[in-house]
């Protein structure tokens, strides 16, 4: 095959010239992700050989090299992993495959501090491109193994590069960068200088299970050629006593991993011995992901065997609802050989699971508890993730309920607990109310809130998709039932007086003529007409039957694909609104009612708009709306 000069993608082109222009004060990341990269191709040789026997490859000596040439002012860090072929090279570095891209590129643009910029490059999986920002070209050799012909890839960082077979690659992959000159007013170390590289890779790779290899400078060894010195310690960071491990050392580990450039807001270990050991390092980030709640998202934590890594994002490990868990997990008497579909039903994989599940939970109480700072930043990133456990993991849901924090009315700002709701509940009230909606904003201005608002009961303001979910399917807390200030018959009358019973029963007969008529009228779209003693501002407000779904979480199952029928509501008036009134008074004088057959259309409408909704016919309502306009001027 001849060498083909081929063009980078629109995105590919707009993150190099990213980098070559220095958008990163720290530049010694590049060989933190080179040496990263090479790790990952090492680890899936290992696992390939595992898998396949008879995968024509040598694993004798698996390691990483760095070679430094300082005539012709050259850095090489070389593998004997996996390789690529002509075909991956082409997709994997030609082009920036990666979803993210996009999301990059504005994070990197608006990334207001040095500290802001640094690992973003890793954690959107574009690590190779910078070694462009201290080389002025970078060739790439590599040969997957199994395969006999490998492949170069060859660029400045500009609009081209170039692909070209190669007979004589060795097995695994080899980055040469043609490093730009130092300077050091900007950050551009010497990067030829052995002194140098080893203080990179201690701070940064020093976990890295394979050994690092460099050759010292003539002059630093025995006459002669110099042997080969290992950079790294290669000790595994789970294993070791915590008292021999810095937080520095532990944070490094997190970034590797978790392709993140913050420090995690918090470790957590566990030593796990019995008949079944295992060791465990897992960290919660400070910050969600981008991707948290898209179908790519890569969840779960590396799962090793007796400090060989068997796989990356081992899902079987923890919940979908911890899925922004990072770390390492390390078994003891599992088979190497181990696959996905396996570990499914694998005893000691559940067994894993369900320790590390509440080792997290347990961590996040105790933050709550001791660091409420720290416990509010966790809850603001990941509060809504780890409430899809009070749905989906019935064994835990009380430490979830536990750990949980809602807006309420008690207060403008700070969260609360259910158990704090518990203890301000006033003498007589059972329930723990709730509204659900799309803000705060809009929960506080909706009608249903009126009544309680002027009562001073407190009640929980509910804004992700699946607080509709969890509230449904919990029920109850410390024996108080959960109820939607927005479905069935809520009397608050009956609670404060008792001597208002009396007067309801008035205003339902005085009413009963106009409730039948207006169901008649609507009961295409409603199941009951009744007078509401949860208003007392709006004229009427649309709720659902105490067993029935909401709107909202209708069209949520519909969104899934699930087909469910649609519930017709409940239409409450407020019989002290004047509009309501004078509704009823109109009713009881006029034979002919096709006005008020409109007025009451009008009622229902202005009510689901009040709630966010959409009345069924918009055209209709808007036309109907601006003919009542028009007469009254």
């Amino acid at each position: 095959m001849p060498t083909e000069t081929l063009e980078f993608q629109v995105e590919a082109r707009q993150l190099l010239q990213l980098m070559i222009h220095s958008v990163y004060s720290n530049k010694d990341v590049f060989l933190r992700e080179l040496v990263s990269n090479a790790s990952d191709a090492l680890d899936k040789l290992r696992l390939e050989k595992l898998r396949d026997d008879s995968l024509d490859a040598d694993v004798s000596d698996l390691h990483i090299e760095i070679d430094i040439d300082r005539d012709a002012r050259t850095l090489t860090v070389r593998d004997n992993g996996i390789g690529m072929s002509y075909d991956e090279v082409g997709r994997l570095i030609g082009t920036i495959a990666n979803s993210g891209t996009a999301q990059f590129l504005q994070e990197l643009r608006e990334a207001k501090d040095a500290a802001g910029a640094e690992g973003l490059i890793g954690q959107f999986g574009v690590g190779f491109y910078s070694g462009f920002m201290v080389a002025d070209e970078v060739t790439l050799v590599t040969r997957r193994a199994g395969e006999s012909q490998g492949t170069r890839w060859t660029s400045r960082g500009e609009d081209t590069y170039t692909l070209e077979p190669v007979d004589d690659a060795p097995q695994g992959t080899s980055v040469t960068l043609h490093l730009k000159p130092a300077d050091p007013e900007n950050q551009l170390h010497d990067y030829t200088s052995s002194w140098k590289i080893r203080e990179i890779v201690k701070r940064y790779s020093d976990f890295i299970t394979w050994p690092i290899r460099m050759v010292p400078d003539q002059g630093e060894g025995d006459e002669g050629a110099p042997e080969p010195e290992t950079l790294n310690s290669m000790k595994a960071l789970w294993a070791r006593s915590r008292d021999e491990v810095s937080d520095d050392e532990y944070h490094e580990l997190y970034k590797h991993i978790g392709h993140d450039w913050r420090d995690p807001l918090e470790t957590i270990r566990l030593q796990a011995e019995g008949t079944f050991e295992f060791q465990a390092l897992l960290f919660l980030p400070a910050h969600a992901p981008h991707d948290l709640f898209t179908r790519d998202f890569r969840r779960g934590v590396q799962l090793y065997v007796k400090r060989v890594f068997i796989m990356d994002d081992c899902e079987a490990l923890l919940p979908p609802y911890l899925r922004f868990v990072k770390g390492v997990v390390d078994a003891a008497d599992l088979s190497l050989n181990v696959s996905r579909e396996i570990l499914q039903q694998d005893r000691h994989i559940e067994m894993m699971r369900r320790r590390l599940t509440k080792k997290v939970l347990s961590t996040v109480k105790d933050l709550m508890a001791k660091d409420p700072e720290r416990y509010a930043t966790f809850w603001r990133e990941f509060g809504t993730v780890l409430k899809e456990g009070l749905v989906t993991d019935p064994e835990n849901r009380d430490a979830v309920l536990a750990l949980a924090s809602f807006a309420s009315t008690h207060d403008d700002t700070e969260p609360t607990t259910l158990k704090s709701y518990v203890e301000r509940m006033r003498d007589g009230q059972d329930d723990i109310y709730y509204l659900t909606g799309e803000s705060r904003q809009s929960i506080e201005n909706s009608p249903h809130m009126e009544a309680f608002r002027d009562r001073g009961i407190e009640v929980l303001l509910l804004t992700d998709p699946v607080d509709e979910v969890w509230a449904d399917t919990v029920g109850e807390y410390d024996g108080k039932k959960l109820r939607s200030v927005a479905k069935g018959q809520i009397d608050l009358d009956a609670k404060d007086d008792e001597s208002s019973d009396g007067e309801r029963e008035k205003q339902t007969e005085d009413y009963a003529g106009l409730l039948g008529w207006m169901q008649e009228q609507l009961d295409e779209d409603i199941k009951e007409v009744r007078l509401s003693s949860r208003l007392t501002v709006s004229p009427a407000c649309v709720v659902s039957d105490a067993n029935d779904l909401t709107p909202a979480l209708e069209n949520m199952y519909r969104a899934m694909g699930q087909e469910v029928p649609r519930a017709k509501r409940i239409l409450e008036l407020n019989p002290g609104h004047q509009l309501v009134k004078g509704l009823n008074q109109a009713y009881k004088e006029r034979e002919d009612r096709t006005g008020l057959t409109e007025t009451a259309e009008l009622l229902y409408g202005l009510a689901v708009l009040a709630e966010g909704g959409q009345p069924k016919d918009p055209a209709r309502f808007v036309k109907l709306m601006a003919d009542r306009l028009e007469r009254a001027l």
